[in-house]
């Protein structure tokens, strides 16, 4: 039915086409709203670790056997809590993290070191970032820590896991202080620490490592995109059924132009045969 004989009925919404158009738009509206939600609890979730990292960034430290203990995993809400502890340092035990960058993006590596305590215990410390163009650089390259009694004050992290803290040749790509004690034979803390300052301090410094990103991230606006195509998506429907109520299915339409296209065309070739050619006149021979 075409826009001159005025609107039609709703009743083709039912048929199997619309029907089926239907349930899709349902299922896309539906994972739409979820996905939207997920963002948005992530959001949620990103600004409550937050809350708690700056908490325990910015307290006074904490002696760390109050907060970690050999063997135990470090939790969520104990990630970067300050702590301090006294040992002497074993640079022979270091570690290399290899494939580190800078904030600049330059090539290096990162140290660890583990501190060893006159409880027995042994303290897994990040003491941070060298630069250098060989991402397995030998200990002798690296700067040494102080000698003797050292007090070290810190953020703990929580260990690293999967295949990339596998200890070789005392290099890992990430920490894991199960993976790296095991690698030593020292019994360590779970986690380790992230040096913030050493006391006394070293001949030559390390680059600091990053920082915690306090950001909340882009799951807000990815949450709106979602529900954004949702909308969308519903919105085409109403007005696809809109349009084929009041000027007809789109695809008889198209048919129709078509049919009327080369109607048109014939009739023009018809017109090009009906026309008649003019009688050519002889050349007068001078």
């Amino acid at each position: 039915m075409t826009s001159s004989d005025g609107p039609q009925s709703w009743r083709f919404l039912l048929s199997r086409r619309w029907v089926l158009f239907f349930l899709a738009i349902i299922v896309l509206a539906y994972a739409c709203w979820w996905l939207g939600g997920w963002q948005f609890d992530r959001l949620q979730n990103t600004k409550h670790e937050n809350a708690i990292i700056r908490a325990n960034y910015r307290q006074s430290p904490k002696p760390v056997s109050d907060v970690l203990a050999p063997g135990r995993p470090v939790g969520d809400l104990q990630e970067w809590t300050v702590v301090k502890a006294t040992g002497t340092y074993d640079p022979a035990s270091s570690i290399i993290v290899r494939y580190q960058t800078d904030d600049e993006g330059d090539p290096g590596a990162n140290v660890v070191v583990p501190l060893k305590m006159s409880n027995g215990n042994v303290l897994l410390v990040n003491r941070g970032w060298f630069a250098s163009d060989n991402p397995e650089p030998p200990l002798s390259k690296i700067p040494p820590p102080p000698t003797g009694k050292v007090t070290i004050v810190g953020w703990v992290r929580q260990d690293g896991s999967g295949s990339s803290t596998e200890v070789a040749d005392h290099s890992v790509r990430a920490i894991s202080s199960t993976a790296i004690g095991q690698a030593l034979g020292m019994q360590t803390y779970g986690g380790f620490v992230q040096l913030k300052s050493e006391s006394p301090g070293p001949a030559k410094k390390l680059g600091r490592d990053d920082m915690p990103d306090l950001s909340n991230g882009p799951h807000f606006f990815y949450g709106l995109q979602w529900w954004f195509f949702g909308i969308l998506g519903a919105g085409g429907f109403i007005y696809l059924a809109w349009d084929e109520r009041n000027n007809g299915n789109r695809a008889a339409r198209r048919r129709a132009a078509a049919a009327a296209a080369d109607a048109e065309a014939e009739r023009g070739r018809q017109a090009g045969r009906r026309t008649p050619t003019p009688d050519r006149q002889p050349s007068e021979t001078p």
